[in-house]
């Protein structure tokens, strides 16, 4: 067992500065949370089994919403708008940034208790864009050494129609992705 932790460990706090081989990069730890209970779950599971391992690790909780300015709204009607679309008027789409943004902050409030009553340093930030693209372009831009996600645990048939945010960032983010599954049920 401590062959193994020692291994995780290594593999996850790896990082020569220079050629000090005693020095090591302190491990960045970006955690992707939603308001699902499975994304919460995962972070928790992240701090209790990653954070907790790595105290000098820094941690981020990262909210993906998407834009407000792409919402159209297709209609019957002919000859309305472009090819039978509607483009909601900039006060429809100012209450939907607001609603949006409001919804984002309550999310990464929430993710950020979580640390805090772990007694863990969070930090938080809210991107936006299409989920998938946007956490792979944050994990990039932070330079992490490790992101968590939480898996909803859909089945292969909604998987594939609806896409699946993990599937994607497993097979596209720059860094080693963690997919913490949910809680068995009883």
């Amino acid at each position: 067992m401590e062959q193994t932790e020692a291994a995780v460990s290594g593999a996850l706090g790896a990082g020569v500065e220079g050629g000090d081989k005693t020095a090591r990069k302190a491990l960045k730890v970006v955690a992707a949370v939603d308001a699902s209970e499975e994304s919460l779950h995962a972070l928790s599971w992240a701090l209790d089994n990653v954070v907790r391992c790595h105290p000098d690790a820094t941690l981020v909780v990262v909210h993906a919403q998407h834009a407000a300015d792409h919402f159209a709204y297709p209609v019957a009607a002919h000859g309305i708008g472009t090819e039978g679309i509607v483009y909601a008027p900039s006060s429809a789409v100012e209450s939907v940034r607001a609603a949006q943004e409001e919804s984002s902050r309550r999310v990464v409030a929430r993710a950020l208790d979580i640390c805090k009553e772990r007694q863990v340093d969070a930090t938080g930030a809210v991107v936006e864009g299409d989920a998938k693209e946007a956490i792979r372009q944050a994990v990039e831009r932070m330079q992490a050494g490790l992101l968590v996600l939480g898996s909803r645990g859909l089945g292969a048939i909604k998987r594939a129609f609806l896409g699946s945010v993990s599937d994607y960032l497993i097979h596209h983010a720059c860094c080693p992705v963690l997919v913490v599954r949910p809680r068995p049920t009883k």
